[in-house]
């Protein structure tokens, strides 16, 4: 399967003080355990999925079911790393980022009104819980997959960046549907990694 970016919807350190359960817009890497190149492949500048990609992408497009006041923009599975954009919106199913004008219009989040035409809150979740939840569905698959329960596939943690205006959104979403024809210069990919080997050595 080759990614298409009409289907499917860097390093940084955690802001101290930062309190990541509120609304706003996130550019979130994910890297496989020892970066190793378990997805799939890159082939003429196109990423081809192998099944364990596919349930990547799967878990990824069914996380904003598990939390109703989340959605997920821009995807992209790599071989050994993911990249993508969750949107956390505020109580009311709405998103009220530094620039809600431009992500409220295209938001498909709706809470359905109570009686009394008052709409119930929202149970607030952080982008730690987010991601924890997607790594552990999509390794649980993975594993289901190759029969080696319980097998780590993530890395421990996850690299997040806080995107704070459209132009932010738009230069990070052109920069996830173009990263397959980067992986030649990835710092991700095992070739360019400092004493790595060619294979031709």
């Amino acid at each position: 399967m080759t990614y298409n970016s009409d289907i499917h919807h860097r390093q940084s350190i955690r802001l101290k003080g930062y309190y990541y359960s509120q609304t706003g817009a996130y550019f979130v890497t994910i890297c496989a355990r020892n970066k190793e190149c378990l997805f799939g492949q890159i082939k003429d500048t196109e990423m081809l999925f192998n099944e364990y990609g596919e349930s990547v992408m799967k878990c990824w497009d069914a996380t904003p079911s598990h939390f109703p006041h989340v959605e997920t923009d821009e995807f992209i599975v790599m071989p050994n790393h993911v990249h993508g954009i969750v949107f956390i919106n505020n109580c009311r199913g709405e998103v009220s980022s530094p620039f809600s004008e431009v992500v409220a219009p295209d938001s498909k989040i709706r809470t359905t009104p109570i009686q009394g035409g008052e709409t119930p809150p929202l149970r607030k979740t952080t982008l730690g819980q987010i991601v924890a939840y997607f790594k552990y569905q999509s390794a649980k698959h993975i594993n289901d997959i190759r029969n080696t329960p319980g097998v780590p596939v993530w890395q421990r943690n996850y690299h997040e960046h806080i995107i704070r205006n459209e132009k932010e959104l738009q230069s990070i979403r052109e920069y996830i549907v173009n990263n397959p024809m980067q992986w030649e210069l990835d710092t991700e990919n095992p070739k360019n990694r400092k004493g790595s080997k060619s294979k031709n050595a």
